[in-house]
């Protein structure tokens, strides 16, 4: 005989994670990191998160994954769950960046930038 649900614990689990952030507590995402001949991939794992909760933000080099809690998709006021930023080092693309929610799993996608544009300066002398 079952007694709760998964619906109902997937309903419950982003509250008793905001009451465990309220509280002192952290919701503790997996975030991994992974290199691919064509880019990164940053993976986010929260798996009672939903895909309309995450936002991705870029600021000059620096990527922030974060997730907000709302009671109700309208809701004005939100609850931080969790907060990741990260420092894009000089080699990747940023024009390039997308994200895609598959599954439980937030992907990040940043390819590297094209070693093709990278360009020698002259150097001129004066005279």
């Amino acid at each position: 005989m079952k007694l709760i649900s998964s619906k109902f614990i997937h309903s419950i689990a982003p509250q008793l994670d905001l009451l465990n952030t309220i509280g002192g507590g952290v919701a503790q995402p997996q975030l991994r990191i992974d290199q691919h001949p064509k880019g990164v991939i940053v993976r986010v794992a929260m798996p009672t998160v939903s895909a309309d909760s995450f936002r991705v933000v870029l600021n000059q080099n620096k990527l922030t994954v974060f997730s907000e809690y709302r009671h109700e998709p309208d809701d004005q006021l939100a609850a931080p769950l969790f907060v990741q930023t990260l420092e894009l080092p000089a080699n990747l693309d940023a024009a390039r960046i997308d994200a895609i929610h598959e599954g439980q799993e937030l992907r990040v996608r940043i390819p590297f930038a094209n070693p093709n544009s990278q360009r020698e300066i002259d150097i001129k002398r004066e005279e």
